[in-house]
């Protein structure tokens, strides 16, 4: 029996095109893979049967959004964002980062074991929005494989590791919360009107607050960023609640500043609106009036 071609005909009989992995390995076998990818039952038996090649699953033109969790490797340096107690893996950076915004862990879907013990989400993509491959985007150990991207398909190995079916339903729809964490971030906006201030020393004062809490925003390195902002935000919105600034051009400027870190993926233009929002509204409990 060809578990390999076995494999690849019941991956493309639900729809998702497949191409040949080099065998026992996670690299593709051919070039321009995502293009080659079939559901053809001839063309897979065709390939199938010239050599125990693993099956890729080519995710964009199969519709799919694959949530991809980690195991750490033996030597991996925890972050220190991640340094809680319970969180080993990729599936519990995902349990946390749904428990904190109060989303449903999204385990009821087809589930696919990894060779090293990892989890395979799979979920049909959204209608409408091109998602594409995301590194820890949600979180530590959590990456995404999408439109440009593949991933090794159950009855391969990898390493001498097989991938395995562990939970034979089809793909649940992405949810929604998800969709809007992994949604592309829109390209930074240029500024083209910054905050006016009249001249003077007030002036001078605010114009230096601003490019202080934004600079620090712009430069936050990895494992700060998310505090950073907001601690920009209470800072700027003390200001704000002391009449010295509006609401509107401090929100701008902060969302301006964080648009690196939004396209780095650091956080989604959802979550930093969000972390902008909880620091105004924090600093505006602590008004700060400059003197004129």
């Amino acid at each position: 029996m060809n578990v390999y071609l076995s494999a690849a005909l019941a991956a493309a009989a639900r729809g998702w095109h497949v191409f040949p992995l080099a065998p026992d390995d996670k690299r593709p076998a051919i070039e321009n893979w995502e293009h080659r990818a079939t559901t053809d039952p001839a063309r897979i038996e065709r390939c199938w049967t010239a050599g125990p090649y693993g099956v890729g699953i080519a995710c964009g033109p199969s519709g799919l959004v694959v949530v991809d969790l980690d195991q750490p490797k033996p030597d991996q340096t925890v972050p220190e964002l991640w340094r809680k107690p319970g969180v080993t893996c990729g599936a519990d950076v995902l349990a946390d980062r749904a428990d904190a915004i109060g989303e449903a862990y999204p385990w009821n879907t087809h589930t696919v074991v990894t060779g090293r013990g990892g989890e395979h989400l799979y979920f049909t993509a959204p209608g409408g929005i091109e998602l594409r491959n995301s590194q820890a985007r949600i979180g530590w150990l959590v990456d995404t494989r999408a439109c440009g991207g593949y991933v090794v398909g159950a009855g391969s190995m990898a390493a001498g590791r097989r991938y395995r079916t562990v939970y034979d339903i089809s793909p649940a729809p992405l949810p929604r919360w998800l969709t809007e964490a992994l949604r592309p971030a829109p390209l930074p906006a240029q500024v083209t009107t910054p905050i006016r201030l009249d001249t003077g020393r007030r002036s001078g004062y605010l114009d230096a607050a601003i490019r202080a809490e934004t600079e620090r925003v712009r430069t936050a390195g990895e494992g700060e960023r998310n505090h950073v902002l907001y601690t920009a935000s209470v800072a700027l919105g003390q200001l704000v609640a002391g009449g010295s600034l509006s609401e509107s051009d401090v929100r701008a400027a902060l969302t301006h500043a964080a648009s690196a870190q939004i396209a780095a993926g650091a956080y989604t233009a959802w979550e930093a609106d969000k972390t902008i929002t909880s620091g105004l509204r924090s600093g505006a409990k602590r008004p700060r009036q400059v003197a004129a």
